[in-house]
């Protein structure tokens, strides 16, 4: 019994030993983060159930923003299959309490049905993986970019808890012009109760870039769109509290920081 025991508790050791060199040797990142891992000869990324191409030799992971834990990075290749652990970081961003219109917060029973129409058309929005037509970084949404604001902010509507803020807010006039930030399909384009006038670009390679708060939108539901074209006009639709481009990525379903893919992409590197 003495023996067994004392099997038992080595075995214990060792495996929380395992388990802590684990831990220790994972890459820890943010939630909304990227990370590339490069690489030669690469035939697959995937992360979950989801498998894509490499882009530039390298695998892109999007690390969504309410991701939580450890995930593992799964890269294939001529050389075999490869994998990596990385580490979510604790939740780093700050809470920002806003002001809004009541029914924003609390909608009247005569928007539930219209809400939810609109949620179950974005939800599909999500699980799109066609042929990759962006290349990185991508172009900026505004002509002159300004410093973003709030993503990951814990939202607080008129004393109300609501998710994180998932997309890059860019103050700008009202009426200033909008562009695609690559090419693209318009996978949907229509007037929604709480992003407004919006636009939903389907770039492939399961990139969807989202506009929102639009004044106006210059491209219809199934229009080819090339990187840089106009696509809208700064507003105040939906739920805001002033003129502003709502700027949002979604890669591979995982909502991540736009301005790690606009300008100088800032992935974090797997060496």
């Amino acid at each position: 019994m003495r023996r067994r025991s004392a099997s038992r508790l080595l075995a214990a050791i060792a495996s929380a030993t395992v388990a802590a060199g684990v831990r220790a040797a994972a890459l820890e990142v943010r939630p909304g983060a990227v990370v590339r891992w490069p690489g030669a000869e690469i035939e697959e990324c995937s992360l979950g159930e989801r498998r894509w191409q490499p882009l530039d030799g390298a695998c892109w992971y999007a690390i969504d923003l309410e991701a939580r834990g450890v995930v593992e990075l799964v890269r294939r290749s001529s050389g075999g299959v490869a994998s990596r652990r990385v580490a979510v970081a604790d939740y780093p961003y700050p809470t920002q309490e806003l002001e809004v219109e009541e029914k924003y917060v609390a909608p009247p029973a005569a928007a539930l049905a219209r809400i939810a129409a609109e949620r179950v058309r974005v939800v599909s929005l999500f699980a799109l993986e066609t042929p990759r037509r962006f290349a990185l970084p991508l172009a900026a949404p505004l002509a002159a970019l300004p410093s973003s604001a709030r993503f990951g902010a814990r939202r607080i509507f008129n004393g109300e808890p609501r998710s994180p803020h998932s997309g890059a807010d860019y103050s700008a006039a009202q009426g200033t012009v909008v562009f695609a930030p690559a090419d693209g399909r318009v996978a949907l384009a229509e007037e929604q109760y709480f992003a407004g006038r919006a636009v939903y670009i389907d770039h492939g390679g399961g990139l969807l870039s989202m506009s929102f708060h639009l004044s106006e939108t210059l491209v219809a539901t199934g229009d080819e769109v090339a990187r840089g074209q106009p696509i809208g006009r700064v507003g105040a639709t939906g739920r805001v509290t002033g003129p502003h481009l709502h700027f949002g990525l979604r890669w591979h379903g995982a909502r991540v920081d736009p301005d790690l893919l606009v300008g100088a992409a800032r992935a974090v590197e797997i060496r």
